[in-house]
């Protein structure tokens, strides 16, 4: 499996590593340095997206194209890019312009997001302290919880509203699992993560654009390789 467990993963390095071998080809995710990470901090975003309005958990999960691709797109002027949604990984190849994730851009497809996702390969912790700080809100002050974390405010707001509906749907399992590691023995894993998987999952997805899984960067919470995207985020 995929991923760089921690001390709460509950899979040591035998079982999980940020590799991936498959029949006669291999890959291993980068590894980015500090200077990288405020590389990608230093890039301005043109025509950021706007920001939400509504609970998106309030609707059913748009629907999402298969096989398109979000890139980074240079600007004109030095230091500014902008993000389009290619239908396929070959074609924004062919453009000229740079895969940062699979799937459609969204909320959270910000080379700024993508910094926060490497610099902290472990989200879980910091965005359940989030959660448990803000039971009820006010939600300015969940949102901003999540922006000190390094997150844009359209990203922060993803995050939050993937939060509250977590709790309001996983609440049970969640509670018993405060402790609990996040993979269970056999690698799956444990009930308030896959609750949220299920229950959440889908609509952040498609409204965050961006996930660790289909950008190539490795976390705590370990996946299967086959669910993984091979990327090199050099900009």
């Amino acid at each position: 499996m995929f991923g760089v467990p921690n001390a709460r993963t509950g899979l040591g390095d035998d079982r999980c590593g940020p590799s991936c071998a498959c029949d006669d080809t291999s890959w291993a995710a980068p590894v980015y340095s500090a200077a990288d990470v405020a590389a990608l901090r230093a890039w301005e975003l043109v025509d950021p997206p706007a920001l939400l309005t509504a609970d998106p958990y309030a609707s059913p999960a748009p629907p999402v194209a298969a096989g398109v691709y979000c890139a980074v797109v240079r600007d004109a002027s030095p230091g500014r890019y902008r993000l389009t949604t290619f239908a396929s990984r070959a074609d924004a190849e062919t453009a000229g312009t740079v895969p940062t994730h699979a799937g459609p851009c969204g909320l959270c497809s910000t080379l700024v997001d993508l910094a926060v996702y490497i610099e902290r390969p472990d989200l879980t912790e910091p965005v359940r302290a989030c959660g448990l700080a803000f039971p009820s809100g006010p939600a300015a002050d969940h949102i901003q919880c999540l922006r000190d974390l390094g997150f844009t405010e359209p990203c922060a707001q993803i995050w939050y509203f993937n939060t509250v509906h977590t709790r309001d749907q996983c609440l049970g399992p969640c509670l018993l699992a405060l402790e609990a590691s996040y993979h269970l023995p056999d690698g799956t894993l444990n009930e308030c993560l896959q609750c949220d998987e299920v229950q959440s999952g889908p609509v952040f997805k498609a409204i965050a654009g961006r996930t660790r899984r289909n950008t190539g960067v490795p976390s705590a919470m370990c996946r299967p390789c086959s669910e993984v995207e091979q990327l090199v985020h050099r900009y």
